[in-house]
């Protein structure tokens, strides 16, 4: 993407004295709510690190724009046979106003905070925001991960000179489908799955589009994902270009697990609404995050 970047500079530099302006009219794209509810948790710690980020989408090439909800709650509930044996409730408030970022209300009569231990029982996590009238849902349950065994920096390439090669090893758990998403920093993720090494130790190169200096340390994790977590990263991936955060600036309209339900009509099918065009953007998750470093020579 960069070099792509570098290209389009050089050749506008070269080619300025004798070319004409060409105004390009882009399509207006239709103003969404985008919610990054992607909560990322270090199990060593007591709360979990709820912090819920609002914003509206805008058209190309401009930044979303932070935005205010009537209110946002997150319930959960853990259920026997069909039967709730247990519940409970976060009411989050806004950081500051305006900010669009939501956290557990400091301010509230009780407690708010989500404790650590819930995720070693099978709970459902529901997100509810009320927000410009409407009301959206989105619900997830906590995916663990495996710890990432070592990184180390390689000496290959893969396109050029000017790429830095790190290689990570990790063992896949057995007896269960796993999906992974890995963070390397600069607003770079890859997903990968176990389909081909399931409970096994695998090791693979990943090489960043530039070089560092000496000394620079790089923090590198993985988080743990479902199947529909996984699909929606890696659509998301694959049209920002690697470019960006995945909750940024999206390119497409790419569907999260997060829905009006406004008008619902079926309990039961939560994006039984018959109204194709009417959705939010961003997902909601609970996952583990194992977190690693490596110190570039």
């Amino acid at each position: 993407m960069k070099r792509v970047v570098l290209l389009a500079v050089l050749s506008s530099i070269l080619f300025s004295g004798c070319e004409d302006v060409i105004e390009v009219d882009l399509p207006e794209q239709d103003t969404r709510l985008v919610v990054d509810g992607l909560i990322r948790v270090d199990t060593d710690q007591t709360y979990l690190p709820v912090e819920i980020k609002l914003t509206l989408s805008s058209n190309f090439f401009e930044e979303n724009v932070p935005t205010s909800a009537e209110s946002v709650l997150i319930m959960y509930e853990e259920t026997v046979d069909g039967i709730v044996v247990s519940q409970g409730s976060s009411s989050l408030a806004e950081t500051s106003p305006g900010s669009g970022i939501y956290v557990p209300d400091p301010n509230f009569s009780s407690d708010q905070r989500i404790p650590t231990s819930l995720l070693d029982r099978n709970f459902l996590f529901t997100l509810l925001i009320r927000h410009q009238g409407r009301l959206y849902l989105a619900q997830t349950r906590y995916v663990p991960v495996v710890p990432i065994n070592s990184i180390t920096q390689g000496t290959g390439t893969l396109f050029g000179d000017n790429e830095t090669e790190v290689i990570v090893n990790f063992t896949d758990q057995p007896e269960v489908d796993n999906f992974y998403i890995f963070d390397f920093g600069f607003g770079e993720y890859l997903v990968t799955e176990d389909e081909f090494y399931k409970g096994q130790e695998f090791e693979f190169s990943f090489f960043y589009d530039q070089e560092f200096d000496p000394g620079t340390v790089l923090d590198i994790s993985i988080m743990g994902a479902d199947q529909t977590f996984s699909n929606y990263m890696d659509q998301l991936i694959e049209q920002s270009g690697d470019s960006q955060g995945p909750f940024q600036t999206p390119v497409s309209t790419v569907r999260g697990n997060v829905f009006d339900v406004t008008d619902l009509d079926n309990i039961d099918v939560i994006d039984n609404v018959d109204q194709p065009e009417v959705f939010p953007l961003g997902y909601f998750a609970i996952v583990q995050e194992e977190k690693a470093q490596v110190t570039l020579n």
